[in-house]
């Protein structure tokens, strides 16, 4: 470890056993900049530099700057430095992200080369970005003339464009997103997170770029920058390449960022808003009703403890006294999505509710929530449940991450709130000593009552919000746009006018201009690793597979089960039944019961379907029944009967309980739609081709959704006897199953352990090599989805061949080719949509076009086919090509967790797609030639192939019926 640099000066270094990782804490002598580095072995090297950023108004100043200081810079004055290198890289993560005070800019890499190539571009982008008027106005917003001048109007009429403008159309169509943002409106009133730093989109027209630019010199300097590491760097190196290429050109700032602490409320405050919502088929209930309180700062290691501690007593889970009751009430059909702490800004804030409510039962939820509350304190919590929510933290301290993000990424994300307010970051990670100090108050007998009190009765930082469902709101919305939009036409003058025109032809001229990465680093083929990764079983029998790799005290299990044919209307009822049955009471124990032995023995158990094509007939499909659980070394006994008595004695004699669930369900699903609806569509248009792209779509996508929408009634009584019925007849078709037994864990435990884990189910025990089956294709080819959304998600479709065809990689670098080369600067930076692209799903053998949080429906199409005409018909030379390799080699070779990639290596071989697949697929890869992609774009990806599904509004319903779309409504 080197304890200084020339200009970076050693702080201290702290040692967080639980994770067996080293913090250091070095400090800029010049700029004040702070730099924390994780130091360990892990390969995966990660980097974020982030600025505290503290908007004062709706416009998404701190968004728009996020995107358009990729936008080029002073040494690589290329248009997308940030998207070019996504394919000039083997990075296992790139991104940026704005929080409601703070902007940061993370990547990750295996690669050392790579890694400082990363490095290079990014510090050049946040501390020397262009910033160009026309960048601002692609990312941002802008005016555009829509059509020609007409007699009778005398004037053109106007649209908004840009990409942050649609971005935030599409994230505002969240109920979610729309609930927390008008929450914090609320419950700070003086402070930035008073304000949508993501920008509303009313206001965003109304940022300046000159705005922008006063922005960015005030926030995007390195006084006000938190430099944060994980992995095994050389410090010293990093901070010479940071100072020798930043900071010597600035001295420290005299203006500190900071975000002040919320003026309190002399008493709590009640209001109401609205949203758009399309009116439920029965006449039930939309509305949402929630309570939210301002708790103390989220930098005091055990305030922030107390507060995490509170919340979980509350509200983990169904036998959580709070939750229970929220659950059972008839005031609402379910909780609120919103519910638990929020702990990212300077000062924390619970919320809890219930959404499917009516507005004018606000007061009397409210009344019930405090109730339950002075009950609970009343009557205190049992030792044993506030002992499973200690349980809970000390699991969740030592779990070791990286399948979704980067687990460097994962440490710094829950350092950098610590960092940007200034607090103790070693705390954020280290809460060992906090948690042994809590783990005494709780000993207390009057503690649980003492905190309930000082938390959330006595405190009248209190908000109660009803946001209120309106199916007129969005045709309003569109109108008062439309309105503004119109006025301003009207009074222009021919000189602002001609201004317009001028800037979208120079813009367009802009996006059009071929880009000359010459200045960007990038690596090569020759940098990608010669051979896979690979995690091998240490104990492999017919019966059960055993992976003895660092979980860090933590043990893995799962009981695999194949699966026979199955008729449509089982195959339907899979996804309903997984996710209730750990859920539900088993045996003798209601299901509150089995709740709290799962939160006292378990970091979860649940339950899913899996299911992949057959390597070499995509229309033959294996499918496998699985039950997993986590818990610590010490528990693992205790969860292991618990995944047993899941799948062996699960109830369905809770109808109540049943219906609630279902009703969580339909909300979730229906909520989720228009954050995934990109994905939603692609499943839509692939289902028409291919039975487990349907199955699929039957199951998790939207005619999935639509089914249970209307499945799920207000009224248990008019539907649950059927539900019953029909999960009991999927576990009467499962019971006889017999599986495997697959066990992650340390190599010790696992040598120790693995025979009693294996015991218990020895009568169940059995081969889970699968057999495939044949699965039905029978949607519709052209879809229309239509629900609440300002903006479209459009998908193509097409089929191909199976993963053992020599054409199946040819068509995947395809892919990436109309992504990087035509569809990226056409339906994003030209069309304004967030994000499009084409990918080819080598399982299934179907390649896909999409597009995401799209103003446009009937010109991305368009642009769909126009990408495979602009690759037949022009050169593109070898650049490309490698680039798109590149992509999916990065890809096939990101880590995960140990845990993670055992459990990858385990359905790999489980399909059938071992190391030598691997390996020649791979190799396959590093083959394809630009012939071989002419040839494949002409024979699978003729337009008259396609099949093509959107995600849309009801404004959008005329012009999908003349596509010859079938219309759904969800």
């Amino acid at each position: 470890m080197s304890t200084q640099t020339s200009t970076f000066e050693f702080q201290g270094t702290h040692h967080i056993g639980s994770l067996n990782i080293d913090l250091e804490h070095y400090q800029h002598k010049h700029t004040g900049a702070d730099h924390y580095h994780l130091r360990t072995d892990h390969q995966e090297k990660v980097f974020m530099v982030a600025l505290r950023t503290v908007p004062q108004d709706n416009t998404g100043v701190a968004h728009i700057l996020e995107h358009t200081v990729l936008c080029g810079s002073e040494r690589f004055p290329v248009r997308d430095p940030f998207f070019m290198m996504t394919r000039r890289s083997l990075n296992t993560f790139m991104n940026a992200f704005t929080a409601s005070d703070w902007t940061a800019y993370p990547f990750a890499s295996e690669n050392d080369k790579d890694f400082y190539n990363l490095l290079d571009v990014y510090l050049d982008a946040v501390f020397f970005p262009n910033l160009s008027e026309l960048d601002f106005a692609q990312e941002g917003h802008r005016l555009a003339l829509v059509d020609t001048e007409t007699p009778d109007s005398g004037y053109s009429s106007l649209e908004y464009r840009g990409v942050v403008f649609n971005e935030m159309k599409g994230a505002m169509s969240s109920t979610t997103s729309r609930l927390f943002h008008t929450l914090t409106k609320y419950l700070f009133p003086t402070t930035t997170y008073h304000f949508n730093s993501g920008g509303e989109p009313r206001s965003i027209p109304k940022l300046t770029y000159e705005g922008l630019k006063a922005f960015y010199q005030k926030h995007y300097h390195p006084s006000n920058a938190t430099f944060l590491t994980f992995g095994d760097l050389d410090v010293a190196q990093l901070q010479h390449e940071i100072d020798s290429k930043v900071m010597q050109r600035f001295e420290r700032s005299t203006e500190q960022v900071s975000v002040p602490r919320e003026e309190r409320f002399a008493a709590p405050v009640s209001v109401q808003e609205y949203y758009p919502a399309i009116p439920n088929a029965d006449g039930s209930p939309q509305d949402h009703v929630v309570v939210s309180w301002l708790l103390g700062d989220s930098t005091d290691v055990k305030g922030a403890l107390e507060a995490h501690f509170l919340t979980e007593v509350l509200l983990d889970n169904s036998a959580s006294p709070l939750r229970h009751a929220l659950e059972t009430t008839d005031l609402g059909s379910s909780v609120s999505p919103l519910c638990g702490l929020e702990d990212s800004h300077r000062e924390m804030m619970m919320v809890c509710g219930l959404e499917g409510a009516k507005a004018e039962d606000a007061g009397a939820i409210e009344q019930f929530i405090l109730d339950t509350l002075k009950q609970i304190a009343e009557t205190g919590i049992p030792q044993e449940d506030q002992e499973a929510v200690l349980h809970q933290l000390e699991l969740s301290q030592r779990e070791i991450g990286g399948d979704g993000q980067p687990f460097g990424l994962q440490l710094i994300m829950t350092l950098l709130p610590t960092a940007i307010h200034r607090g103790p970051v070693a705390s954020a990670l280290d809460i060992d000593d906090a948690l042994a100090w809590l783990r005494e108050q709780t000993q207390r007998p009057d503690y649980i009552q003492q905190l309930i009190h000082r938390l959330l009765l006595d405190n009248p930082h209190r908000v109660r919000l009803t946001l209120a469902a309106d199916a007129e709101y969005q045709a309003r919305e569109e109108r008062e746009e439309e309105e503004r939009l119109e006025q301003l036409a009207k009074s222009m003058t021919d000189a602002e006018r001609k201004r317009i025109k001028e800037l979208n032809v120079t813009l367009e001229e802009h996006q059009n201009r071929k880009p000359d990465p010459g200045s960007l680093p990038k690596v090569t083929l020759a940098d990608v690793p010669k051979a896979l990764r690979v995690t091998s079983p240490t104990v492999e029998a017919e019966h059960h597979i055993g992976f003895g790799v660092g979980t860090n005290g933590l043990t893995y299990l799962s009981y695999v089960r194949p699966l026979p044919a199955l008729p449509a209307d089982t195959l339907r009822w899979l996804p309903m039944y997984s996710g209730l049955i750990t859920e539900l009471g088993h045996g003798e124990h209601s299901y509150t019961e089995v709740q709290r032995q799962q939160a006292r023995y378990t970091g979860g158990v649940s339950a899913q379907f899996s299911y992949r094509p057959d390597k070499t007939q995509q229309d033959q499909v294996a499918m496998h029944a699985i039950i997993s659980g986590k818990a610590l070394n010490r528990n693992a006994d205790a969860m292991n009967a618990l995944m047993l008595e899941t799948i062996t004695r699960v109830r369905f004699d809770e109808p109540a309980r049943i219906h609630e669930l279902l009703q969580s369900m339909v909300s979730r699903r229906q909520r989720g739609i228009t954050g995934n609806g990109h994905g939603l569509a692609m499943s839509a248009a692939a289902s028409y081709w291919s039975g487990a792209a349907n199955l699929h779509h039957q199951q998790g996508g939207l005619a999935g959704t639509q089914w249970l929408s209307a499945l799920v009634k207000a009224d248990a009584k008019q539907y649950m006897d059927h539900v019953v019925a029909a999960l009991t007849d999927v576990h009467n078709m499962l019971m006889p199953l017999q599986g495997q037994l697959l066990a992650i864990a340390e190599p010790e435990i696992l040598h120790d352990q693995l025979p009693q884990w294996v015991a218990p189910w020895q009568d169940t025990l059995g081969a889970a090599k699968y057999q495939t089956v044949n699965l039905p294709s029978d949607s519709e080819r052209h879809s229309a989805w239509l629900t609440n959304t300002s903006v479209n998600f459009c998908a193509q479709a097409f089929a191909t061949v199976p993963v053992e065809h020599p054409d199946s990689v040819a068509l995947a670098v395809l892919s990436g080719i109309l992504r990087n080369g035509f569809l990226h600067t056409a339906v994003r930076e030209q069309g304004g949509a967030y994000g499009g692209g084409a990918t080819h799903d080598l399982s299934t053998g179907i390649f896909r076009f999409y597009s995401y949080r799209d103003p446009r429906l009937e010109n991305t199409f368009a642009d769909f086919e126009r990408s495979v005409e602009w690759f037949i018909r022009e050169d593109h030379g070898y650049e490309p090509l490698e680039e798109a390799i590149l992509g999916l080699v990065s890809s096939m070779d990101k880590p995960g967790s140990p845990a993670g990639e055992a459990r990858h290596e385990y359905f790999n071989q489980l399909y059938g797609r071992d190391v030598a697949f691997r390996e020649n697929l791979r190799a396959r890869l590093l083959s394809v030639t630009e012939a071989d992609l002419k040839r494949v774009a002409a024979a699978y990806l003729a337009p008259e192939k396609a099949s093509s599904a959107v995600v849309t509004s009801a404004d959008e319903k005329a012009l999908c019926e003349a596509r010859g779309m079938v219309i759904h409504t969800i």
